[in-house]
């Protein structure tokens, strides 16, 4: 199995920055891919980033060009830059992981982007 602790929300003016870490722990070796979803209120669960263990990454088109996804060795990061209100939402941490795509999710992060 493979825990995923999420740190680095919180609270930012329209055009600020921040940064969003995911440490796995557990079964790292059987991780394929990690990623980040976020949830806004009264709104369906979405993907915002993706990163295969190869290193092939994969954006929502409402963040492309000033999100960008990161791993090293068993974390995965969000940077994300020029932050919108519209960007407000728990941030979820994600692993897909062994032969069969188990997947695991962190416990969330809020991210609250003020105008």
């Amino acid at each position: 199995q493979v825990q995923l602790v999420e740190s680095g929300g919180g609270l930012v003016q329209a055009g600020g920055s921040l940064r969003l870490s995911c440490a796995a722990s557990g079964s790292i070796f059987s991780i394929n891919a990690m990623g980040w979803y976020r949830q806004a209120p009264g709104k369906q669960r979405e993907l915002v980033a993706h990163i295969t263990r190869g290193g092939v990454t994969n954006y929502a088109d409402s963040v492309k060009g000033r999100f960008t996804i990161s791993n090293a060795k068993n974390t995965v990061d969000l940077q994300m830059n020029s932050l919108k209100p519209e960007d407000t939402a728990v941030y979820y941490c994600n692993a897909v992981s062994g032969l069969v795509g188990r997947e695991s999710w962190g416990q969330g992060t809020q991210v609250t982007v003020s105008s």
